[in-house]
């Protein structure tokens, strides 16, 4: 790895000191600030390569300390990271607003996504293997196009296919989710409820345990807000140390965020194995993906990590595959054909669609689909 020179900016010493260890023993160079004053002269000073800052500092709050180093030619390239002790969400927007590349909440997960978001901004080699189950997350550019639907059934497939593995979906739409109508789930349990938890309770071992399992659906499911209301509460900064949980104790982590991309959903983007991005044929939705697509771009992922899924659901007309493909600038993985009614009156019975309908050739896509995308989940964590 090369050497690269990391500065802490941190009032509390015990705090500061178990981050700086971390990373020495990662052989980064480290300097220490307790005050954003002294954070400030070493930054314009010693030119470190990035710096890990508590934006809960008092004489210069981190939000001030990340607009002064934004407007100054020396350091308007230095990523920052906020590592706070406020998991808030006006503090992570106030944050990423004024300059923060990263906002890790202090926790038990906090040295694992500090230490993925170094190496993901520092660009250096040894980048950390990822651990746990296969993160996938689906996405859309606009509403409509099916993106939960798809989401559960091709859960529903892997967990068919593959007795053996624990699968978990995630309804991460905001600001109200959508999967619990599609699978009948009328718990009180969602993903508003569990990010308020203690972290010491939120463990592998809750989730595996605690969260309920769909029989026909073969997945267990973390339900996503059940009103606006409860969806505007989230707190947005334990989301990572929840997913990462999730990942040590299921096989399969899938998410569904619809099209809510977001500051709160770009990190699941990030660091999942594989994004699969739902398009639609009309001119509007391929547009706005290409849009998505530059966006993902912009903010290091990789492209080899996206994998288009092409479902027909307002019927034939529109935009051919091909000229898709080319408007995009990426192959579609999986084509499903136009389903009609028939995924409606599934959704509305609450049940899988190869189930409902095991004899439609939309089910043999969806087989299909959920082996191509495990495999290929697969094949991208093993490089």
């Amino acid at each position: 790895m090369p050497e690269k020179k990391i500065l802490i900016i941190d009032a509390d010493v015990a705090s500061r000191n178990f981050v700086a260890r971390n990373l020495l023993d990662q052989k980064y160079e480290v300097i220490q600030a307790g005050s954003g004053k002294e954070g400030l002269i070493f930054l314009w000073r010693d030119r470190p390569d990035l710096a890990v800052i508590d934006p809960t500092i008092t004489d210069i709050t981190g939000e001030e300390l990340a607009k002064k180093l934004k407007q100054d030619a020396r350091t308007v390239n230095t990523p920052l990271i906020a590592l706070s002790s406020d998991p808030g969400v006006a503090r992570i927007k106030s944050c990423l607003d004024a300059g923060f590349s990263e906002y890790i909440t202090k926790s038990g997960q906090a040295v694992f996504l500090l230490n993925e978001a170094i190496t993901r901004l520092l660009g250096v080699s040894g980048a950390p293997v990822k651990q746990g189950g296969l993160l996938m997350v689906f996405l859309s550019a606009k509403g409509g196009t099916g993106t939960s639907s798809l989401c559960a059934n091709i859960a529903m497939n892997i967990g068919q296919n593959q007795p053996e593995a624990r699968v978990v979906v995630v309804d991460m739409v905001l600001p109200i989710g959508s999967i619990a109508p599609i699978v009948g789930y009328e718990g009180s349990q969602n993903i508003v409820t569990v990010a308020e938890m203690p972290p010491a309770d939120a463990t592998p071992k809750f989730f595996r345990d605690k969260l309920v399992e769909l029989k026909p659906w073969h997945f267990n499911l973390l339900a996503g807000s059940p009103d606006p209301e409860s969806g505007n509460h989230l707190k947005a900064g334990r989301i990572l140390d929840v997913v990462s949980a999730l990942q040590a104790s299921y096989d399969y982590v899938l998410i569904d965020i619809g099209r809510s991309l977001s500051r709160i959903t770009l990190p699941l983007i990030q660091r999942a194995d594989l994004n699969i991005l739902v398009v639609s044929t009309d001119v509007s939705t391929v547009s706005l993906s290409k849009t998505i697509l530059e966006y993902m771009k912009s903010k290091g992922i990789n492209m080899d990590s996206v994998f288009p899924l092409l479902n027909r659901a307002v019927g034939l007309e529109g935009l051919s595959k091909a000229e898709m493909e080319k408007a995009l600038e990426l192959p579609i993985k999986i084509t499903m054909p136009y389903l009609s009614s028939n995924m409606g009156f599934a959704n509305g019975h609450h049940q899988p669609f190869t189930i409902k309908f095991p004899k439609d050739t939309a089910s043999i896509v969806f087989q299909e689909a959920a082996k191509e995308i495990s495999t290929h989940a697969r094949t991208l964590r093993a490089e």
